[in-house]
C-alpha cells in the first residue's frame, strides 16, 4: 500500500466493483500498467479478480483490509501508550524544576 496508485485503486474499488478498464481511466498509464498494480493488491489479497469473457472485474476484499486494521489498532494503542508514558515523564521533570 506504499504506492499511490494502489491506494487509489482500492479507494475506487471500495465503493463499488470496477473494470480494469475502469480502474485505469483515472490514470495516466496503460492498462498493462494498471494490471501490474492490480496483480500486486490481488497477490496481497486486497482484490480479487473475476473473468468474464473479456472483462476482468475487481472487487474489494474486506476481510484482508480488517486484518491489517486490526494490525494498525494494536500498534496505535502500544504507541499512544508509549507517548502518554513519556508526557507524564516530562510533566514530572518540569515539576523537579520549578
Amino acid at each position: 500500500m506504499a504506492d499511490p496508485t494502489r491506494r487509489e485503486i482500492v479507494l475506487l474499488i471500495a465503493s463499488q466493483d470496477r473494470t480494469v478498464s475502469e480502474l485505469a481511466a483515472p490514470f495516466d498509464m496503460s492498462l498493462a500498467a494498471i494490471s501490474k498494480h492490480i496483480k500486486v493488491l490481488e497477490r496481497a489479497g486486497i482484490l480479487e479478480r473475476s473473468v468474464r469473457g473479456r472483462t476482468h472485474t475487481c472487487r474489494l476484499n474486506a476481510e484482508s483490509l480488517s486484518t491489517a486494521t486490526d494490525w494498525l489498532r494494536f500498534y496505535e494503542r502500544f504507541w499512544n501508550r508509549q507517548f502518554d508514558a513519556l508526557e507524564r515523564e516530562l510533566n514530572n521533570a518540569k515539576k523537579e524544576e520549578h
